[in-house]
């Protein structure tokens, strides 16, 4: 019989939680911590040094020997630099365990090789971390040992913002001090800020370890550059919701409880759409918050499916021809005293706060459609983004039916006077019930959707930090907000006020509204038609950063600087460009080495077979037919692979890095397709004991 798991019992257990906080520090410097943390402002060293021993001592009782500044640099995964808690022997030579309220609140890493799109010279090294102590301190423990990880934000010598983290924080002040305004003109005297809460959904494959280890693609790459379809895919729909494997139920079981210890509310599980596919999805929290327990989130499912003998793979493409991966980025606004500001209650027509708020966002999302596609831009989700699977490159707002038509009711009166009703669900059998339905269905298209009580933004990528789509929600809602207070605050007529300001809005900015199909070439043309953005790529949406909008944008909350701006800008066109770098090397090296190879000794076999045959006087025509067909598709892969040495050559001789990244975007990538083609059309009629790699059935259905 297996051991009773008591969740409530090791849930943070390996979190130095605010509980563990009130245990272990006196009163006085709790209370300073806590105001620090709900108020703002910095703790005094004498402060910082009791908590940093009491933190210690925490750690220390739970086997950890080193601490590390846990942070997020523009590579979008995490870093961390560990030091031992050791300090000089006393004079009897015994080791003393010390650290410091100055170690706690700064660290000192090295900034010089971590992306900075020209905000540091190479030989410019002086970075800092500072303790973010809004989210709290854990413990990570693996071949390393146990290690007191305390969450920090990166910055240069000069101050910008190196990290991912930074700007977040900053969104998060200014959408909580304009959201005030808001909440406040509607008679809330009680909340003293409004917080960005987030759950993400979290998509993964599963793969066998060792054939994963056959392609080298997955590793260098996460993805597969070659690789023909299954026989079977996702045709039947019966691997969505199905029954999960026993391996993989085994490893879901092992992911929640190193979660659950780290505090990560993990709550849904389940198998997604492609073979090989899976969901994970934790319970709403503070925005910073989630997106630190997203990164430990994919941490902890690369980690635990190595114990599993498996690899999990991220990449939000690893396979072509079946869904890819994303992760739903659910996003909502509350004050501190319980009010979710997209709640729209009962009768959303009548709720006039929440209508104003609707509308700002309307306007945030209208006026920035191209910096929220932006905020969801990697390489891999290039694959991914409107290929009938994902969100299309269009940003769209999908509101149902019922609060579609109260908007378009105050468009066009100027009153919302009715509302559409759900309606009963009659399932027609007698011993199950009828039930309240909701007043819209779901559209699974739409990549920034109305969900009940908050807005699920469905393009970030499943490898991609969570980090820059909220920081980015937060500064153009608090944009929409604040220009909706400044009229107001001054307005003689509230209510006349604030109804014209609705309907005004709404009616400037319901082109962005769509509850259409989201992948039909209709819409394609419709949103060309109302003036909306498609930008179909990673490269082509990185200027949206620098533009005049931008700029005025995030400088007005403090968010990003222009010189933060177009660092950023920067260390996308040479993150596209080394990642595409990686793949056609990588093609290059699998193609002549394995692919190539291969074929030529089949072809071989192929021959002596034709002349084997004909020598015993006996009809060869198929066995010739065959030959020729393989020869053909070799001849082709050869000529392909030359074509891509010869093109990306000449990409890394670009010395201008927009230049570059067009060009591999635009050259290399097409080049790229011309020798998978071949390649993947050989795997079709090539002896399968002759292949070099693991099929995509293999790789898929073999887990």
């Amino acid at each position: 019989m297996s051991e009773v798991l008591n969740v409530e019992d090791i849930f943070a257990s390996k979190v130095f939680t605010l509980g563990k906080m009130k245990e272990r520090l006196p009163k006085s410097t709790y209370k300073e911590v806590k105001r620090v943390m709900d108020q703002g402002g910095e703790l005094s060293l004498a402060t910082a040094d009791v908590v940093a021993k009491a933190m210690k001592d925490w750690a220390v009782e739970n086997g950890a020997t080193h601490y590390t500044h846990w942070f997020q640099p523009l590579t979008g995964i995490t870093a961390e630099k560990h030091d031992a808690f050791v300090s000089h022997p006393d004079e009897e030579g015994k080791m003393i365990m010390e650290f410091s309220g100055k170690e706690l609140i700064k660290g000192e890493p090295d900034a010089s090789s971590f992306p900075s799109g020209g905000l540091r010279a190479t030989f410019e090294a002086r970075g800092y971390t500072a303790w973010d102590i809004t989210s709290p301190a854990f413990l990570k423990e693996d071949a390393t040992g146990v290690i007191l990880c305390i969450p920090t934000a990166f910055c240069s010598y000069t101050g910008e913002a190196l990290d991912k983290k930074t700007p977040l924080l900053r969104s998060m002040e200014a959408v909580s001090e304009q959201a005030l305004r808001i909440v406040r003109l509607f008679g809330n005297t009680e909340a003293t800020k409004v917080v960005a809460s987030v759950g993400p959904e979290q998509e993964y494959f599963l793969v066998d370890r060792e054939k994963y280890l056959q392609r080298e693609d997955l590793i260098f790459a996460g993805r597969t550059l070659f690789g023909a379809p299954a026989p079977k895919g996702q045709e039947l729909e019966d691997h969505y919701f199905g029954t999960i494997r026993e391996r993989v139920g085994s490893y879901m079981k092992d992911l929640n409880i190193e979660l659950w210890k780290l505090g990560v509310t993990a709550k849904t599980q389940h198998n997604e759409v492609a073979p090989a596919q899976h969901e994970l999805a934790p319970i709403y929290e503070t925005a910073n918050i989630a997106v630190d327990h997203n990164q430990l989130v994919m941490e902890t499912m690369k980690k635990v499916a190595g114990r599993h003998g498996m690899t999990c793979l991220l990449h939000e493409k690893p396979f072509a021809g079946v869904n890819g991966s994303g992760k739903h980025n659910n996003w909502s606004l509350g004050t501190d005293n319980g009010v979710n500001l997209l709640d729209p209650g009962a009768t959303p027509n009548e709720n006039i706060q929440f209508l104003l708020v609707l509308a700002c966002i309307m306007k945030a999302v209208d006026t920035h459609a191209d910096l929220l596609r932006q905020s969801a831009s990697d390489v891999g989700n290039d694959h991914r983004l409107g290929a009938n699977e994902a969100p299309p490159a269009i940003i769209s707002m999908f509101l149902g039916e019922q609060l579609e038509d109260v908007v378009k009711q105050l468009v066009e009166t100027g009153e919302a006077s009715h509302l559409i009703e759900g309606g009963k669900l009659k399932t027609g059998v007698s011993t199950l019930p009828d039930f309240d339905k909701d007043a819209t269905d779901r559209n699974r298209t739409s990549p920034f959707a109305f969900t009940g009580n908050k807005f699920e933004f469905r393009r970030v990528g499943s490898a991609d930090s969570i980090a820059s789509p909220n920081t980015t929600l937060n500064a153009i809602v608090a944009e929409a907000f604040c220009e909706a207070a400044d009229i107001l605050e001054k307005a003689d007529d509230f209510d006349v006020a604030v109804h014209d300001l609705i309907k005004k809005y709404m009616t400037e900015h319901q082109r962005i509204i769509f509850n259409g199909n989201g992948y039909s070439d209709e819409w394609v043309a419709e949103a060309e038609k109302r003036g909306l953005p498609n930008i179909k790529s990673m490269v082509e949406a990185a200027s949206t950063l620098t533009t005049d909008k931008a700029i005025k944008l995030f400088e007005k909350f403090g968010i990003f600087t222009r010189v933060e701006l177009e660092s950023r800008e920067e260390v996308i066109y040479e993150t596209y460009a080394k990642t595409i770098n990686i793949e056609a090397l990588t093609m290059i090296d699998m193609a002549g080495k394995k692919y190539i190879p291969a074929v030529m000794k089949y072809t071989k076999s192929l021959a002596d077979t034709v002349i084997a045959v004909k020598e015993a006087g006996a009809d060869a025509s198929v066995q010739a037919e065959v030959l020729g067909e393989v020869s053909e598709k070799l001849a082709a892969a050869k000529a392909a692979l030359t074509k891509l040495e010869k093109v990306t050559a000449e990409a890394t001789a670009i010395e201008d890095v927009k230049a570059q990244a067009f060009f591999y975007k635009d050259s290399v990538k097409v080049v790229m397709d011309e020798l998978r083609a071949p390649i993947d059309a050989l795997e079709m009629i090539v002896d399968k004991s002759v292949w070099p790699v693991p099929s995509y059935g293999e790789l898929t259905f073999e887990v």
